[in-house]
């Protein structure tokens, strides 16, 4: 029998994909074959290690060695040195703090220190197109163990509730009430559903994506407990179609347990049935909420229903229907292997076990982060993120996408966790977070998602379709220089009527944003409005920019870089700006070497 004493685990995500790894996973083969190693040493194609920022990375196991930013041109080296010779290659490590140097392994890292991986834990560690690799971490050992054992259905939703799950896709709806309304549910002829909502369209968020991306299986087996937990024998799993990876590997894991006899019929032969059917979307931001993804389903326009009848009583076709996102799912299997109580005793008292973040934005460590409810915003910010970058100031962090808040620095302590949130006029989300610097304009935020709502409304219901346009137009205006005062009180009032009336949750959450930022950031709105100013200089139509005569020495170099020709000045004289003709490209002050232009 063939040893392999080294194992080359390469993230195959679709960060790493864009950067090249399937290239280097390619080159990893062909030098372990032409030195010789392709026998004892193994490359491994997984999922998002988590720490995006340096990708490409590669880990060698055993000695768990973690390689960044790696590209083509070094896999000779790890292969000759490393591999062959046993001396890890120091220049390719992440370099770990500033006090602490060079780190072997990311879980010596600031960035892992904080964490704990639930949903995330077999993403970067297994290869995801192996079935075999899911089973060797306890894959299907909980599903096996509720057939064979025939445990009761109540038994199994029982656990669930005594977990504390609560929904990661945004609203935070206990897990177990949402899986006990669909097994009290009857069906007029004993039909029901378990769906999955994979439709993650929040800018920013890519958690969903790298859980199907590197643990897809989990999802699988979760929903199979989930059929038997309610009595559903049919699955389908939503996913939009710009995830490829995704799509891909979850069309070949639902292949390999079919074949293992996972899904299909008699199960561990137990006598329950379940299958699994893939849906793909067509990218519609609206297919996230759950009665517009069903409509989808069925093959209609994706538009939400009325509520009630809840999907638990008559979702998809008209049958009782349950729907979890992917977050939550991946949840599901860990706390049947290690016990709901331990689940449980993660968090806070009423936000149980641990959330996954996309941490973009304004921040040195951009990737995937999954820490334990209550964990302070500045622990994330500061400890796992690595603080904000070029000496600039954090100023606030965006959750929840486009239906969230901004949450501003004064609130940094602030603990993430549901009713923490919620107080401060913020919300979970299913898992963006966006950092911002003291650069970046709070209305100009603002107006971002807001034009973002705009385009994805369904546009079924007034307040959301015409309501939120009106909202964007005067944000524009503002934001143009053409705001007046009454303008910061009808965009109170407007905010509050869509609220109260939109039709479904992306609605009634869609004025978020301007809420929580003037709240949190009135002067910049009324600096805007009163002195026709932006004071983070974003908004082009309030800026100038403007040359300091002192400093200038009239090289030119600034006038040669004007598209419009709007600065003019003799050789070795100051030089003026001619507002008229200027478009506020700021292409001068980029070539400025002497700090003589500003922005005012």
């Amino acid at each position: 029998m063939n040893m392999i004493r080294s194992h080359i685990l390469v993230c195959t995500g679709t960060g790493c994909s864009s950067s090249d790894s399937p290239k280097i996973i390619a080159e990893f083969e062909r030098q372990l074959l032409e030195h010789g190693m392709d026998r004892e040493a193994k490359v491994v194609r997984t999922g998002c290690f988590g720490l995006c920022a340096l990708g490409p990375i590669v880990t060698v196991y055993p000695e768990g060695a973690c390689y960044t930013h790696v590209t083509v041109d070094d896999v000779a080296e790890i292969v000759s040195e490393h591999i062959v010779k046993g001396r890890i290659v120091k220049r390719l490590l992440h370099k770990g703090d500033e006090d602490q140097g060079p780190v072997t392994s990311l879980a010596e890292t600031q960035f892992y220190k904080h964490q704990k991986r639930i949903a995330l834990r077999n993403c970067g560690v297994i290869n995801p197109e192996s079935i075999d690799e899911y089973i060797g971490v306890d894959g299907y050992a909980a599903l096996g163990r509720i057939l064979t054992e025939q445990i009761p259905p109540q038994q199994v939703i029982d656990t669930v509730k005594a977990s504390g799950l609560r929904g990661r896709g945004g609203a935070g709806f206990p897990t177990g009430q949402k899986w006990q309304f669909t097994y009290d549910a009857v069906s007029p002829d004993g039909v029901k559903f378990v769906c999955c909502n994979a439709d993650e369209g929040d800018p920013g968020a890519f958690m969903d994506r790298s859980v199907l991306e590197g643990d897809p299986h989990s999802v699988i087996e979760a929903m199979t407990i989930a059929g038997y937990a309610v009595g559903a024998h049919q699955g389908y799993i939503y996913v939009r179609a710009e995830y490829p990876i995704a799509v891909k590997r979850l069309e070949t894991a639902i292949q390999q347990a079919k074949e293992y006899g996972l899904l299909g019929s008699n199960i561990f032969e137990s006598g329950f049935d379940f299958d699994l059917e893939l849906r793909l979307g067509a990218g519609a931001f609206v297919c996230g909420e759950e009665t517009a993804l069903m409509r989808s389903i069925e093959g209609m326009r994706g538009e939400p229903k009325t509520r009630p009848p809840f999907p638990a009583v008559k979702g998809l076709f008209d049958r009782p229907t349950l729907l979890n996102n992917v977050e939550t799912y991946a949840n599901i299997t860990w706390i049947f292997n290690n016990g709901a109580d331990k689940f449980a005793a993660i968090g806070t008292e009423k936000s149980k076990g641990t959330k996954v973040f996309a941490l973009g934005g304004k921040i040195t460590n951009t990737g995937l982060v999954e820490i334990p409810m209550g964990t302070t915003l500045r622990t994330v910010v500061e400890d796992i993120g690595g603080g904000v970058p070029n000496g600039k100031k954090f100023k606030a962090a965006q959750t929840g996408g486009p239906s969230g808040g901004c949450i501003p620095a004064s609130l940094i302590d602030t603990p993430i966790d549901y009713e923490s949130l919620g107080a401060i006029g913020s919300m979970m989300g299913s898992g963006g977070l966006i950092i911002m610097d003291e650069d970046n304009c709070m209305v100009d935020i603002a107006k971002f998602f807001l034009e973002f709502i705009v385009d994805e409304s369904c546009g079924k219901c007034s307040p959301c379709r015409i309501g939120t346009k009106r909202l964007l137009g005067l944000l524009n205006k503002i934001c143009e220089g053409n705001g007046e005062p009454e303008d910061l009180d009808a965009l109170e009032e407007l905010c509050e009527h869509i609220k109260q009336s939109a039709l479904c949750g992306l609605g009634q959450t869609a004025p978020n944003p301007v809420l929580s930022t003037l709240k949190h950031f009135r002067d910049e709105y009324e600096a805007h409005v009163y002195e026709k100013r932006c004071p983070a200089g974003v908004c082009k139509a309030l800026i100038r920019y403007t040359v300091d005569p002192v400093k200038c020495k009239g090289c030119t170099r600034c006038a040669r870089s004007c598209p419009t020709g709007a600065i003019e000045g003799a050789v070795r004289a100051p030089h003026t700006i001619n507002q008229s003709k200027c478009i506020k490209c700021g292409a001068c002050m980029d070539q400025c070497r002497f700090d003589a232009i500003q922005k005012q």
